[in-house]
């Protein structure tokens, strides 16, 4: 009996057989006060809604726990979307907030480049980079960013806690991503509630 219910379960879509998203590689560098990371992700879920939780800065707060605002913004002169996130973390005894404003160039489905204007953020620099590509019935993303903070940052442990923060804080936050994309592929909509469900 119990195998028959399962059986039917299955059969109209109720017991998941969704596979976790999957951190294939990570790396984080620091030279000449610029931090460098890279980051390869597997998701299951559909390149479309993949790229689309991306895309939207509204959704980053639902998924990045540093992220406390995010927005999207009108496009400016020159037609690009504008976006906002503010950012707060702590590592140990050092906490900062930090502001990125800027544009997005992209190419749907493929390309997602952020550009963060240094005269309204609180980085002399701040490029990312994410290429999406279908795999598996899934969806790869590699990501890049290059980043130079305007804020103080602590000489010698500094550079060690901000790597150690990047590197630990992606976990839930992929498991995230790839839920609000599997949400919006199965039509219940993106939103995402980290305290429960």
């Amino acid at each position: 009996m119990r195998g028959a219910l399962i059986a039917l379960l299955a059969a109209v879509g109720l017991l998941g057989t969704a596979q976790a998203a999957e951190m294939r590689s990570l790396s984080v560098d620091y030279a000449d006060k610029r931090y460098t990371m890279r980051s390869e992700v597997w998701f299951d879920a559909p390149i479309e809604h993949v790229y689309d939780v991306f895309r939207r800065w509204d959704l980053s707060t639902q998924f990045s726990s540093a992220i406390v605002e995010s927005r999207d913004m009108e496009p400016d002169d020159l037609g690009r979307p504008q976006f906002y996130v503010r950012n707060r973390g702590c590592v140990l005894f050092f906490c900062v907030t930090a502001e990125r404003q800027g544009y997005v160039e992209s190419r749907p489905n493929d390309v997602l480049r952020a550009f963060a204007n240094p005269e309204t953020s609180d980085f002399l620099l701040s490029h990312e980079t994410w290429t999406f590509a279908e795999e598996k019935g899934g969806t790869v993303v590699v990501y890049h960013l290059q980043m130079r903070p305007k804020f103080w940052v602590p000489p010698g442990i500094g550079p060690y806690l901000i790597k150690r923060k990047l590197k630990n804080s992606g976990g839930d936050a992929i498991d995230r991503i790839e839920l609000i994309a599997q949400r919006l592929h199965n039509g219940s909509g993106g939103s995402f509630t980290a305290a429960g469900e």
